[in-house]
């Protein structure tokens, strides 16, 4: 077997990780061979309203994310209030919303004759919007709004976990001393929680540049959309790669900044005893204040759009019944998600246990470069995979010409093969992250044992290993597999012809202003993506 010898994981590591680079490494190739006139046409006409855009709507979306994950964290943390315990975990729902939906659903809620400004003009008394509306949801200002309210999370979840496990020695010890609730956030809590801040928003940032749904929707035209734009309406492939290069400029520009912020941030607590932090009463306004500046993210980033998806659909549903098609489109997004979440769990596995089974620089460097597709947009990996699977495509049927007499043409992008290619590559960090962590628990004595009652490489990964990495792989198999459901931008330009997904299936109807008739799909998707919520939910203490 390829694997029973220390030489054979080592290839294996090196292969996936050539597997996670090769869409990158194809998308410079291809860039580099574009035309270099089109330089010009794409930085007068494309390039420069799409950066303008792209950064306005980062550092928009940032600031929110990092305000409402980190003062929720801390409230939660800190503090006793109404609702506390139940508002702990549900600021995480946000999580079970993709962008796109939350854009969908948004569009509808505050149309000038939905039913919010509907409300609204009823009590003021006005009878037409021509007397009174709202400004418009689609515009820069309510992107950066809808996006910051469902992607806090990423803050939230990892400035909560700093704040649970760090010790509360300088906490207790600054309030003693006399320090207010506003000093000791700004002096001790802030600088504390910089690093989770710091990963948190670039998790977020990566989410706000890889979205291609939202930002359409509502008339924001990113670095993302032009790629699209530029690659499906234009049919100009060079142009699009050229674009997606920037945007692959960029978030390496957000991966160096995260870790520049983390660099010397490293906080250690005592050795003997970690000390719960005491969480302080509130009473009166206060109490009531903090429960409402929690409530509020919840309440626009999950309860909201759930409501009206929900009663979208009963609508649908009683009109005209459930649409057939869309168990259809149900079973193909399972069916492709179900096999990519598969293949990523099992490379996962092999790259986690590499280097442990044949230790040396290489192996941990293929381990890290396998972890670097989920910082690449999804639009990026389908641009790269595309040339690849074509020609690969080319050479497979000229080989099957030999043999009959009208060979297929499109056998793996046909399949869906490219499209759990570029869910493999984007979702493998979350699968080897995850059975790593598992696996660091482990006692790499039972390696040791194993090895010396004569068992090698690939016996120790099938005995020892495997079976104890269950959970991990569970675990981070449902994440992966929820993912795949709701990614939308490499679904959209690599899935087969005449295959619709439930995210497809949305983004078509949501183009088209059907909103009911996408309501069930995006009520679906809502509901797969509340499992890893709960997985979380139960991770953490209220």
């Amino acid at each position: 077997m390829f694997l029973k010898t220390g030489t054979g994981w080592q290839i294996a590591a090196i292969l996936i990780a050539a597997l996670v680079l090769l869409p990158v490494a194809v998308l410079v190739g291809f860039a580099l061979q574009g035309s270099i006139g089109l330089w010009p046409h794409l930085i007068r006409n494309v390039l420069a309203n799409a950066l303008m855009q792209t950064a306005i709507l980062l550092a928009g979306v940032g600031s929110i994310v990092a305000v409402i994950g980190t003062v929720t964290a801390w409230l939660i943390a800190g503090f006793d209030f109404p609702g506390r315990r139940l508002l702990g975990w549900a600021l995480l729902l946000p999580l079970a919303v993709p962008t796109y939906i939350i854009a969908y659903a948004y569009l509808d809620i505050l149309h000038p004759v939905g039913p919010v400004q509907s409300l609204i003009r009823e009590m003021l008394g006005y009878a037409s919007p021509r007397d009174f509306r709202l400004p418009h949801i689609r515009s820069m200002a309510g992107c950066i709004l809808l996006l910051g309210f469902v992607l806090y999370p990423y803050v939230y979840l990892p400035v909560r976990a700093l704040f649970a496990t760090q010790a509360a020695n300088l906490l207790e010890a600054s309030r003693t001393l006399g320090a207010g609730p506003v000093r000791v956030f700004w002096r001790i809590v802030l600088p504390l929680a910089r690093p989770a801040i710091a990963v948190g928003m670039a998790l977020a940032l990566m989410e706000t540049l890889n979205d291609i749904g939202a930002a359409e929707f509502l008339g924001v035209r990113t670095l993302t959309v032009s790629v699209y734009s530029t690659w499906i309406n234009r049919t100009d492939l060079p142009g699009a790669a050229q674009i997606a290069l920037v945007m692959l400029a960029i978030v390496v520009a957000l991966v160096m900044i995260e870790r520049r912020a983390r660099r010397g941030q490293l906080y250690a607590g005592s050795s003997r005893r970690l000390l719960p932090l005491s969480r302080v009463q509130l009473r009166g306004a206060a109490a009531w204040g903090a429960t409402l500046f929690c409530a509020l993210p919840v309440l626009i980033g999950f309860a909201a759009p759930a409501a009206y998806l929900v009663r979208q659909a009963w609508r649908r549903v009683a009109f005209s019944g459930i649409p057939s098609r869309i168990w259809v489109e149900a079973g193909q997004t399972a069916a492709l998600a179900l096999t990519a979440t598969l293949v990523a769990v099992g490379l996962g596995l092999i790259i986690s246990a590499a280097p442990r089974l044949h230790p040396n620089a290489l192996t941990r460097a293929a381990a890290r470069v396998s972890t670097l597709g989920y910082a690449v947009p999804g639009t990026i990996l389908a641009i790269g995979l595309l040339p690849v699977i074509t020609f690969a495509d080319r050479q497979i049927s000229g080989v099957l010409g030999w043999f009959m007499d009208s060979a297929p043409q499109l056998i793996l992008l046909g399949s869906g093969a490219a499209l759990i290619h570029a869910y493999v590559a984007r979702f493998l960090a979350i699968a080897s992250g995850g059975i790593e962590a598992g696996m660091t628990r482990i006692p790499i004595s039972l390696d040791h044992a194993a090895r010396s009652m004569g068992q090698n490489p690939s016996g120790v990964f099938r005995n020892i290993h495997v079976p104890l990495s269950r959970a991990s792989m569970a675990a981070a198999g449902l994440l992966i597999f929820v993912d795949c459901v709701k990614e939308l931008p490499a679904t959209l330009l690599l899935r087969p012809l005449n295959v619709e997904t439930l995210a497809t299936h949305l983004y078509g109807e949501a183009a088209r202003g059907t909103y009911e008739d996408a309501s069930i799909a995006a009520l679906l998707i809502v509901l797969i993506g509340m499992l890893p919520v709960a997985l979380l939910s139960r991770s953490i203490r209220a």
